[in-house]
């Protein structure tokens, strides 16, 4: 096994920082994640929101309802626990810009009109996580220390 590119993965000089973004982004992300995957929360779960997808021209919707549910349920609670951090930041960064451009853009900025700017402040956690890592509280930081 290459532990070399796993220890560069796992890396971060965030220190507690991480955990800021980390945990109420996780919150978020997999709650939104488990009202279209399980129809938790108010959700419509796989069936509905996969219907409402293709409503709006994103075919196949259950597959994409599938596989935006799963980013943001997995990549929250990869979020959460601080596992492999850098790659869910990556997978949930690419869903927001999807849901950014192909649901909020037309609506404007503001929340109060179903506009973007809720997606954008998920998206520039992401893309922050992405960059900086997990940080010293994580299982990322525990793994890496002991592959040293």
């Amino acid at each position: 096994m290459n532990t070399s590119f796993i220890k560069k993965l796992m890396t971060s000089n965030a220190g507690f920082s991480a955990l800021a973004l980390r945990i109420p982004a996780a919150i978020i992300f997999i709650a939104h994640g488990a009202q279209k995957l399980f129809a938790w929360f108010g959700g419509y779960g796989l069936e509905g929101t996969g219907q409402w997808m293709e409503s709006i021209g994103l075919t196949p919707g259950y597959e994409l309802t599938l596989l935006a549910g799963s980013a943001e349920f997995f990549g929250g609670i990869a979020l959460l626990v601080g596992l492999m951090v850098r790659p869910a930041a990556l997978l949930l960064s690419i869903t927001m810009i999807v849901a950014i451009f192909s649901v909020h853009i037309a609506n404007g900025l503001f929340m109060s009109n179903n506009g973007y700017e809720f997606g954008l402040a998920l998206l520039a956690i992401s893309v922050s996580l992405m960059f900086s890592g997990a940080g010293k509280l994580s299982l990322d930081n525990i793994l890496k220390q002991r592959l040293a």
